[in-house]
C-alpha cells in the first residue's frame, strides 16, 4: 500500500528539543552511558586498597601470604572481568531492546546494577573477594546493556534534525561519568582505605535515579509503531517528544520506513552478515568502534601522570591535575553536541582522526627530546589537544553513526555487533597495551598514528554525511557501495525494497 502524508503544512521544525525529549535523554543517560564512564573511572582510585584487601582475605583463608603472581592474577581478574561482562551485555542488549522495548530494557537493566552494588559493598565486610569479582562482572553486564539501549532509545525518539545533538547525550554522560568517578575517588571523599567498598557500590545511585525518572517518559515511537504495530501509542509518544504541532513530519517518516520494511521482523546479528544491502554499513560498525578504542586515548591517559611530573607538578597534586583531562573530555563532548547539527558528522569525525594523527607525531617528538626544557610543556599541550580532538570526533560521533546507518529491523543487531567489537577492542587494549608501552616506550604513539590515519582514509572514502537525513535516505546513500549503482529517488521506498530484494 502506498504511503499517504498525514497532514499538509506542518509547523517548522524547532531548533531546540522539547523539555520532554531533553529530560528523557537525561533520564536514559544517567543509568546508561554514565554508568560505563563512572565504573571505568572509580576502579583506579582504590587500587592499593583492593590489593591490601586481597592479601588480607587470602591470609585469613589459607593462613599464608599471597604470592605476587597470584596477586597480579586476582587484580587482573577484578579489573578485566568488567570487559567480559560488557561483552555479554552487548549481546544481551539487542535482545532486550526487541523483547522489552528500549525503555523497558533500560529499566530492567537497573536491577543488575543494584545487585552488583550490593555484592561489591559486601565483599570487604565478609572477606570474600569472589563477591567483588562477581560484582564487577555484573556492573560490566549492566554497562554493556546500557551502551546498547541508551543511544538506541534516544536516536529513535529524536527528530532527524536533532538526532545528532540528542544522541550526543550518550557521550556527554559517559565523559560526565568519568569525571564524576575521578572526583568521588579523591582521597578526601571516597578514595580512602575505609571507604573503597562504598565507592564501588555507589553505582546503585544512578540506577535508583533512572528507576524513579524514566517511567514518566514514553517508549520509543519507532518501536511502538514498527515493532509493536501500536499507532495510537506511537502518536501519543511523538506528541510528547516533539510537541502537538511538530510530530507529523516524524510520523510520516516512521510510516515510510514501516512501508519500506514491509513487515520485516527484527534481524539477528548473523542475518546481517548475509544481507548484501547492509554490507558497508556492517564494515563501518566493525571498524569505527575498533578505531575508537585503538586510537591511543588510553595511552594518553597512561602517559598523563608522567608528563605532568616532568612538567614540575608535585606528585601529591597530580591527581587533581588529572581531573583536568576528564573535564577537558567532558567539555569537548558538550561542544560536539552543539556543533554536530551545524558541521555534520562526517566533518567532525574525519577532522578528529586527522588531528589525532598530527598530535601523535608531536607527542612522539616531545617525549623523544624530553631533555629540552620546552619538551614537557609541549607534551602537556599535546595531551590536552589529543583529548580535545578525540572528544570532538571519534568519542562523540561513533555511537551516532551506529544509530543512523541502519533501519529499524537491523538496528538492534547492529548495536550488538558494534558493542561486541568495542568491548573486544577494550579488552585487547587492556591486555596488550602494557607490553606495547614496555617495548616501544614513547614510540607506541607511532602505532596509534598509523591506526588513526587509516581510519581517517576509510571515513573519507566510505562514510557519507548523515546530517538531517532520514534512515531510508542514508540507506540509499550506501546503495551504490553495496550494489554498484544508485537508486533513483523518485522510485520511493517501497520500490527500493523490492529492488534490493530482487538484487539480493
Amino acid at each position: 500500500m502506498e504511503y499517504q502524508p498525514l497532514l499538509k503544512g506542518a509547523g517548522r521544525p524547532s531548533k531546540l528539543p522539547t523539555w520532554t525529549l531533553f529530560l528523557a535523554m537525561c533520564s536514559a543517560g544517567i543509568g546508561g552511558t554514565f554508568q560505563y564512564g563512572y565504573n571505568v573511572s572509580v576502579i583506579n582510585a582504590p587500587t592499593e586498597h583492593i590489593h591490601k584487601f586481597l592479601n588480607e582475605s587470602w591470609r585469613e583463608r589459607h593462613q599464608a601470604a599471597l604470592s605476587p603472581n597470584m596477586l597480579t592474577l586476582l587484580w587482573s581478574t577484578v579489573a578485566s572481568i568488567f570487559s567480559l561482562g560488557g561483552l555479554f551485555g552487548a549481546h544481551l542488549g539487542g535482545s532486550l531492546a526487541i523483547r522489552l522495548g528500549r525503555k523497558g530494557g533500560l529499566l530492567t537493566n537497573n536491577s543488575i546494577a543494584i545487585l552488583a552494588a550490593l555484592l561489591m559493598g559486601l565483599s570487604s565486610p565478609t572477606g570474600l573477594f569472589e563477591l567483588l569479582i562477581v560484582g564487577r562482572f555484573l556492573i560490566g553486564l549492566n554497562t554493556g546493556i546500557g551502551l546498547c539501549l541508551q543511544p538506541l532509545y534516544i536516536g529513535e525518539a529524536a527528530p532527524k534534525h536533532l538526532r545528532g545533538m540528542m544522541t550526543m547525550g550518550s557521550s556527554i554522560f559517559l565523559t560526565g561519568g568519568i569525571l564524576t568517578g575521578q572526583v568521588v575517588g579523591l582521597r578526601e571523599l571516597l578514595g580512602g582505605e575505609k571507604y573503597w567498598p562504598f565507592l564501588l557500590s555507589s553505582c546503585c545511585f544512578p540506577a535508583f535515579f533512572q528507576l524513579l525518572a524514566l517511567p514518566w517518559f514514553p517508549e520509543s515511537p519507532r518501536y511502538l509503531f514498527i515493532d509493536k504495530g501500536d499507532e495510537v501509542k506511537c502518536t501519543q509518544a511523538l506528541k510528547r517528544f516533539h510537541g502537538p504541532l511538530q510530530y507529523q513530519m516524524e510520523m510520516e517518516d516512521i510510516q515510510r520506513e514501516c512501508a519500506a520494511l514491509g513487515g520485516e521482523k527484527p534481524k539477528k546479528p548473523w542475518e546481517l552478515f548475509a544481507d548484501r544491502s547492509v554490507r558497508w554499513q556492517l564494515i563501518t560498525v566493525f571498524l569505527l568502534p575498533m578505531g575508537q578504542q585503538l586510537s591511543g586515548i588510553n595511552a594518553i591517559y597512561f602517559y598523563a601522570s608522567y608528563v605532568f611530573a616532568e612538567a614540575g607538578i608535585p606528585p601529591e597534586e597530580i591527581p587533581y591535575v588529572t581531573l583536568g583531562t576528564g573535564a577537558c573530555e567532558c567539555l569537548t563532548a558538550l561542544t560536539c553536541g552543539l556543533l554536530i547539527e551545524s558541521m555534520g558528522r562526517r566533518r567532525l569525525i574525519l577532522g578528529g582522526y586527522s588531528l589525532m594523527t598530527v598530535w601523535c607525531v608531536v607527542l612522539t617528538c616531545s617525549l623523544t627530546y624530553k631533555t629540552h626544557p620546552w619538551a614537557p610543556y609541549l607534551s602537556m599541550a599535546s595531551i590536552f589537544a589529543f583529548i580535545l580532538s578525540f572528544g570532538l570526533g571519534p568519542g562523540g560521533v561513533t555511537n551516532i553513526l551506529t544509530a543512523e546507518l541502519f533501519t529499524q529491523s537491523s538496528r538492534p543487531a547492529a548495536y550488538m555487533i558494534a558493542g561486541s567489537m568495542s568491548w573486544l577492542s577494550f579488552f585487547t587494549v587492556g591486555m596488550l597495551f602494557p607490553f606495547i608501552v614496555k617495548g616501544l616506550k614513547q614510540y607506541c604513539f607511532l602505532v596509534f598514528l598509523v591506526e588513526c590515519f587509516l581510519v581517517a582514509i576509510f571515513i573519507f572514502f566510505v562514510i557519507p554525511e548523515t546530517k538531517n537525513k532520514t534512515f531510508l535516505e542514508i540507506k540509499r546513500e550506501f546503495h551504490k557501495l553495496n550494489f554498484g549503482r544508485t537508486i533513483p529517488e523518485h522510485k520511493g521506498e517501497v520500490c527500493e525494497r523490492r529492488h534490493l530484494s530482487c538484487e539480493f
